[in-house]
């Protein structure tokens, strides 16, 4: 299954220092690779209008539920999710991530889920800008992000109307 985010509304490439925070210049952004590598993908500006991610997952039928693996899923079975990571130049002007964006799959709907293993699309819309002008950080949840299922574009322009692909069903 593919799993395709979209962040809209980039914060800036400034964010400014606060109280108990250094601030950072040439802030950018992009989705994390799990350890051992951490590469970050896609690496796009912080003032970006949108960004487009889409990474390849298994999903695989578990007796709690379906679960999701793959090179850019982090954490354990129940608890997984993406890191969306921020990217800055700090006061010594070296690059470092100074803010990360988990986006659960435990807040994706189960239906939801499932039918994105039928249909083998998964996409999240989010803002990459918080309640207060800084680039979105913690666990992402409803109502700050929204998670649809869908057939991928090629998929309805060969088969118009079509709803899913043939293959393997996951409960």
């Amino acid at each position: 299954m593919r799993v395709r985010v979209i962040g809209t509304a980039g914060p800036g490439r400034d964010c400014p220092a606060g109280t108990g925070f250094p601030g950072y210049t040439d802030v950018r952004v992009g989705l994390q690779r799990k350890a051992p590598s951490r590469e970050l993908l896609g690496v796009v500006p912080g003032d970006v209008a949108e960004a487009v991610w889409e990474i390849e997952v298994r999903v695989t039928a578990k007796a709690a539920g379906p679960d999701v693996t793959g090179d850019q899923v982090q954490g354990r079975p129940g608890d997984r999710f993406l890191y969306l990571s921020w990217l800055g130049d700090g006061s010594g002007a070296v690059a470092a991530v100074f803010r990360r964006a988990k986006l659960m799959f435990d807040a994706v709907p189960g239906e939801t889920l499932t039918e994105a293993a039928e249909t083998g699309l998964l996409t999240a819309h989010l803002s990459l800008t918080d309640p207060l002008g800084r680039p979105i950080c913690a666990a992402v949840r409803p109502p700050a992000i929204t998670w649809t299922a869908g057939p991928p574009p090629w998929f309805t322009e060969i088969l118009p109307g079509a709803r899913r692909p043939p293959g393997p069903r996951v409960p």
